[in-house]
């Protein structure tokens, strides 16, 4: 029966597929004394025979869609499945208690888990664990006969639909089957929908319900402008979205026009229109959608991809290839921003009742100095071969940023010490999130190089209401008029000490804010690559001057972001 979920547009975009449930099964038994031991050991055998098989299979199938690299994670599963130990030591409970397989399987992995967990000093059996828990949900799912999700086998068009997605989960989806994915939590700037973006697949998120109304085989259609999925549509309904997808088809070919046409508005003035990058890997998307500059490289997926703390070298060959990739366009890369949503399992980063307001981002990288100087190292080796710009996250004092930039200047010379060649026009920033730094810009403006506006989190920290909680969505409101006044502050104090100011958040990529950004005068616009050609396409039709009525009237005139919402569009359809 046909039925409809609404949720939060996340990417745009249309698609149609069938459904893929990538949720968690139910893998509960009950522990039951048995009297055939050979009948168990030999269950037991089997459950892991064909988890091998399984296993060689997703592994092959990986290498093929995402690499050798991210395929290596199977390796270390299939050693867990031939370890004697483990195996051996099952067997041992089912023989001695008189156990079931699964009892007995649950038993000694937990045993091996526990005795892992505790090797603090050793961060590669740490990681067994982890390991040893996935292999432990494919074993069980094969004992009780039950499905377990396995995204990388994926050989057919689905749309996947789950709680949650991580950025690693989102990582791994091969976008030649995935055509979007559809979650139950989530707000329009989680990893997972920056990350859809960025692949270009559209992604609804925060629709509450979505992994109870949909089963598996479903047909749906999913409309990532609206925030609508339909499930199981009548013929109308899909001849209705085949049209929308068909016409948005030839939206994005007149777009793809002006690839290699420059950032200008109706009246000539230029801005730059950068992207945001998680990897080297994204510079692809970047050049592909003619992106001027990198304006935020979010390093910290360098730390997450990695089981121990990346070397000064694997971050150096990073930043190089990145910036080397950039053909000399600037590229502002952000130091390690861990903590908040984004955890290092070897980092052991205390537990916190609010991480987004405690030990993270440049707190952490200037309590744990040494970890700061291994990237500022990197970071300087590799200034040499592009145009480098270094941005300090999370910043709220100016002594922070005095002490950060002490730190990097320490570096500097300590290379210099050692003949080794840094650029010497690096320019030295911050990412304005957190209020008390945007109030005080002016004072800021003297001694930073350039200020990036984080928008994510400063309009959550300003209107105190967490972007990943879909219950206050409504308050993450990027056209409030006390968010625009805080840009504006920040911008004017730029402008005032000579410095340029740009912002990374979504609301630079977002097509009611732009016009107002412009008229604020904003000098740079950093979004995900695949927002560039749709604004530079809006640029076109938006003159300066008119710009910067349309937002002295939405700073002195609108008092609530939907009154914002209707100037602008009262303007954009004329």
């Amino acid at each position: 029966m046909a039925s409809q979920v609404s949720g939060i547009a996340a990417s745009e975009g249309i698609a149609q597929a069938k459904a893929y449930l990538l949720v968690e099964p139910d893998l509960s038994f009950d522990k039951k004394t048995i009297s055939d031991i050979d009948s168990e050991v030999n269950r037991l055998q089997a459950a892991i025979d064909t988890a091998k098989e399984e296993l060689a299979n997703i592994r092959s199938i990986a290498a093929k869609s995402l690499g050798e690299e991210e395929a290596q994670v199977f390796d270390a599963h299939a050693m867990v499945l031939s370890d004697p130990d483990l195996i051996g030591q099952t067997n041992t409970v089912i023989k001695n208690d008189k156990v079931n397989a699964e009892a007995a399987f649950q038993q000694t992995s937990d045993n091996f888990i526990t005795m892992f967990e505790a090797m603090e000093d050793n961060p590669y059996m740490q990681e067994r664990a982890a390991d040893i828990r996935d292999v432990r949900k494919r074993v069980m799912s094969h004992l009780l006969n039950v499905k377990l999700p396995t995204p990388a086998t994926i050989d057919e068009e689905v749309i996947i639909i789950a709680e949650d997605l991580t950025p690693s989960d989102t990582a791994q989806l091969n976008k030649q089957y995935v055509k979007a994915f559809v979650t139950n939590v989530g707000g329009r700037t989680s990893h997972s929908a920056i990350m859809a973006r960025s692949l270009e697949i559209p992604a609804i998120v925060g629709t509450n319900n979505i992994t109870e109304m949909v089963a598996e085989g479903d047909f749906l259609v999913v409309d990532g402008m609206e925030g609508d999925v339909f499930i199981n549509p009548s013929e109308s309904t899909i001849e209705t979205y085949n049209k929308k997808a068909n016409e948005f088809a030839e939206l994005k070919l007149e777009w793809d026009r002006l690839k290699d046409e420059k950032s200008v508005t109706k009246d000539g003035k230029h801005v730059e229109l950068a992207a945001n990058i998680g990897t080297p890997k994204d510079l692809t998307g970047v050049i592909d959608n003619g992106g001027e500059a990198i304006g935020l490289y979010r390093t910290e997926f360098l730390y997450m991809d990695s089981k121990e703390l990346p070397t000064e070298d694997e971050q150096y060959t990073a930043y190089k290839a990145v910036l080397e990739g950039m053909d000399g366009k600037p590229v502002v890369v952000r130091t390690m921003d861990i903590g908040g949503d984004k955890e290092l399992p070897y980092l052991e980063l205390p537990k916190e009742m609010n991480p987004f307001l405690g030990y993270r981002a440049i707190r952490v990288s200037l309590d744990q100095d040494e970890i700061f100087r291994t990237q500022l190292r990197a970071l300087l080796r590799a200034s040499v071969h592009g145009t480098l710009r270094i941005m300090f996250p999370m910043i709220a004092t100016l002594p922070e940023f005095r002490d950060a930039k002490a730190i990097l200047e320490e570096e500097k010379a300590n290379l210099a010490k050692a003949d080794i060649k840094v650029a010497d026009d690096i320019q030295v920033g911050i990412m304005i999130e957190i209020p008390a730094a945007a109030v005080l810009a002016d004072q800021f403006a003297k001694e930073v190089d350039f200020f990036s506006i984080g928008t994510n989190d400063l309009i959550q920290y300003t209107m105190a209401a967490d972007r990943m909680n879909e219950r206050v969505s409504y308050l993450y409101q990027p056209y409030n008029p006390s968010i625009l006044r805080l840009v504006k502050n920040v911008i004017d104090a730029a402008h005032k000490e000579g410095k340029w100011a740009g912002m990374c958040g979504e609301m630079a990529g977002d097509q009611i804010a732009v016009p107002l950004l412009v008229g604020l005068g904003l000098d740079e616009f950093s979004m995900s690559a695949t927002s560039i050609l749709k604004t530079r396409s809006l640029l076109t039709h938006l003159d300066t001057a008119e710009m910067k009525k349309l937002s002295e009237q939405a700073l002195n005139e609108c008092t609530t972001a939907e009154e914002v919402v209707k100037l602008v569009e009262q303007y954009t359809s004329k």
